[in-house]
């Protein structure tokens, strides 16, 4: 298969050869953080040629996971679910706590 062949997903969009979508793991990492890290925030990142809807999950120290969600409304029922908030990163940016740990933590990058 050519790297444009594309196959359609349920909800209608076509997204490209390269992307994976969400799976029940990806979900389940984002629930993990969120129940074991204080003051949790999510970042909403929206589909792209290269990769399905991402959630970024910023904890209150910096501390950071990144996961497909595979839609904007997987990532608000997660988020309504552990009562955390939902942000449009592309409207808000990220917060500079966020950056202050990756300084930090070169090595742990995710």
């Amino acid at each position: 298969m050519a790297w444009w062949n594309r196959r359609s997903r349920s909800d209608g969009t076509i997204p490209t050869k390269l992307d994976r979508e969400a799976t029940p793991e990806d979900l389940a990492a984002l629930a993990e953080f969120v129940t074991s890290r204080q003051g949790v925030e999510f970042y909403l990142e929206p589909e792209t040629t290269a990769t399905d809807t991402t959630v970024m999950a910023i904890a209150f120290d910096g501390e950071w996971i990144r996961r497909r969600t595979g839609s904007p409304q997987v990532a608000a029922k997660l988020a309504h679910r552990h009562a955390v908030p939902l942000y449009e990163a592309a409207r808000t940016g990220y917060p500079e706590r966020m950056r202050v740990w990756n300084r930090a933590h070169p090595e742990r990058r995710r």
